[in-house]
């Protein structure tokens, strides 16, 4: 089978969008995905659209999505009122340079019940994805675990996702948070791989779930989350689209980019040599 490699910007940190893409086509990666303040850095230093939609091409590698549509999820009032302003702003870039997703996430459960998170989240994203739509972009809504969330798990994510019932809308997995919000690999089952857009793979530091942070990232391989398992489940259900390397550790952005980026793309070939795949 033939994976697809992506690239998160977030892994690099505070290197710059020009950097991560040098470091993603040199390391092999298929697809890149942006962090929204780096290309608003790029755009505030005189950077155009048009130009880095050259230079992707030039590179040969696929602007994935842009990330992130932060606190999606439940929303109301002025807050949504906001969110929908910069989703059209991310929309906008999105559709310029030809990324097919923008990545949401959700924000706390601010005292809200199941069925009330339920509730908001599907009318949020429905309105997000018109936007998305009249643009020609789809959204992928990414579940966080830690606790505080109002959107932790694979099932909670996937009702939502299921009841949007708008192909344009999503999935997004990230193993880092699939593991510290407990999911398992069985509320993948009959899920439609169509409505699954982006994996996000990383692995974590042995640590109680609930210490973890993003601080204790590692490269897929290195830790404790059962990546097998869970990439098994995605090959059950049909999934063939991108796994992306999505590392926020502060002690990671001290490495060279390239090495970093070099690897990362290293850390996914092992992974998936480990399960049957050269």
């Amino acid at each position: 089978m033939t994976r697809q490699y992506g690239f998160n910007g977030a892994t690099t940190g505070t290197a710059d969008l020009l950097t991560d893409l040098a470091v993603a086509q040199q390391a092999g990666f298929d697809a890149l995905e942006i962090r929204d303040a780096k290309l608003e850095a790029y755009l505030a230093q005189g950077g155009a659209l048009s130009d880095l939609v050259r230079t992707f091409a030039e590179a040969r590698v696929l602007p994935l999505s842009l990330n992130a549509l932060e606190r999606s999820t439940p929303s109301a009032g002025p807050a949504r009122q906001e969110l929908l302003e910069r989703t059209r702003t991310l929309c906008r870039w999105a559709a310029e340079l030809g990324i097919p997703y923008v990545v949401a996430v959700p924000g706390p459960a601010d005292g809200l019940d199941h069925d009330q998170i339920r509730e908001a989240s599907v009318e949020a994203l429905r309105e997000i994805a018109e936007i998305g739509r009249d643009q020609g972009v789809s959204i992928g809504f990414e579940f966080l675990g830690p606790t505080e969330y109002a959107v932790r798990t694979i099932a909670a994510a996937r009702e939502i996702v299921e009841a949007v019932a708008d192909p344009a809308v999503g999935m997004v997995i990230d193993t880092f948070h699939y593991y510290v919000g407990g999911s398992t690999p069985e509320m993948l089952r009959g899920f439609d791989p169509r409505r699954l857009f982006i994996v996000h793979l990383e692995d974590a530091e042995d640590r109680p779930r609930e210490a973890l942070t993003d601080a204790h990232r590692l490269l897929p391989g290195e830790g404790v989350i059962p990546l097998h398992q869970l990439v098994q489940a995605l090959d059950a259900i049909g999934y063939d689209g991108a796994y992306s390397v999505e590392l926020f550790r502060p002690e990671y952005w001290a490495w060279d980019p390239l090495d970093l980026a070099r690897a990362a793309r290293e850390s996914l070939d092992a992974l998936f040599a480990g399960i049957g795949e050269s």
